[in-house]
């Protein structure tokens, strides 16, 4: 057998309108550790308006390792079943564009995908801010937090474990003739599909803490919201194609979201319902406080608790409202096209 070293590595990354990104994250992967000879980078554009393609041909000029196609359906699964079906290596991987890579991001991937047998195996990302403003530093921290609903991947685990999906995932190629392709009915969370479907077909996908990516989040609360919804939206409507995504996890912003309605419309005929509706909110806002101050003195910037209050508000009830939107997406029938 190869070492792991000795693997062909493709590297996939769907993209679309991020000129202010896409060199940040191809400098982060001509940079590594691993042999170049044996590795190559497809970056599957979108149709992108802005200058992607433009800085996208410049590094493949100078790096001939790096390769652009087309998506003329501009969803990421298309992206992804593009990329593997050109793809070279006997190792795939699912890279974000809006994202840098440790220098040793690829190496460790690949030597651990054989070290423990996996299937797939993909590391933890790390909010970064764009700017020095207060609120995209809210924002930032809030998502590495675990009352922001952070997942494995988004906050440091201690140790490398088995799970239900990961960040930045590496597969081995022959994953995608067992079971399938990206599903490309879902514009959002089919890589957390695809690798649930992974695990039920008795496959592994291993988290590994010290496989470190840095991402850059929304940088204004209303941004940042809608983001939320948006996120809420495809934790749920995947069901419509047959596709739970969603863990228990992803369905506390919803049950939130649904006392809050439920207690308030009950509230209209029923005092008591008012009085519960008032001691949900003060509890929730309570504790968001409490973690918010928490947060500010470890930064030590306690200037930062009324942003980080509002940060933790714009997500979970930007998901919880998402996850309601879905929830009635699913239950209206699909408009027919005409």
């Amino acid at each position: 057998m190869l070492n792991s070293n000795e693997k062909f590595v493709s590297i996939i990354i769907p993209c679309r309108n991020e000129e202010k990104f896409i060199g940040k994250c191809l400098d982060s992967l001509v940079t590594q550790d691993y042999p170049k000879e044996k590795l190559e980078i497809l970056v599957i554009d979108g149709g992108s308006k802005d200058k992607t393609k433009e800085v996208v041909n410049t590094y493949s000029k100078k790096y001939d390792f790096i390769k652009l196609f087309d998506n003329p359906k501009n969803i990421t699964p298309t992206a992804m079943n593009i990329g593997i079906k050109n793809a070279k290596g006997e190792i795939v991987s699912k890279t974000d564009a809006h994202t840098t890579y440790q220098k040793d991001y690829v190496s460790k991937s690949i030597r651990y995908l054989f070290e423990y047998n996996a299937d797939c195996v993909g590391g933890i990302a790390l909010a970064k801010a764009k700017s020095n403003s207060l609120i995209a530093k809210a924002i930032t921290l809030v998502l590495s937090d675990k009352f922001g609903g952070g997942g494995a991947f988004r906050t440091r685990v201690e140790k490398s474990t088995f799970t239900d999906t990961a960040f930045g995932c590496f597969y081995k190629k022959e994953v995608f003739e067992k079971i399938g392709l990206f599903n490309e009915k879902l514009k959002r969370s089919q890589d957390i599909e695809f690798n649930l479907r992974l695990n039920k077909a008795g496959g592994k996908v291993l988290l590994a803490p010290d496989i470190i990516s840095y991402y850059y989040p929304k940088t204004t609360f209303n941004s940042f919201f809608k983001h939320n919804i948006s996120d809420g939206i495809w934790a749920i409507y995947p069901l419509k194609f047959g596709a739970p995504v969603f863990t228990v996890r992803h369905l506390a912003p919803l049950a939130f979201i649904l006392a809050i309605v439920g207690t308030a419309i009950l509230g209209i005929f029923f005092k008591i319902f008012f009085w519960l509706l008032l001691l949900e909110l003060v509890v929730y806002f309570g504790t968001s406080k409490i973690i918010s101050i928490k947060i500010a003195k470890k930064e030590k910037k306690l200037i930062l608790t009324p942003y980080l209050v509002s940060a933790f508000f714009a997500r979970h009830f930007g998901y919880g409202i998402g996850s309601f939107i879905g929830i009635i997406k699913l239950i209206l029938p699909a408009k027919s096209k005409k």
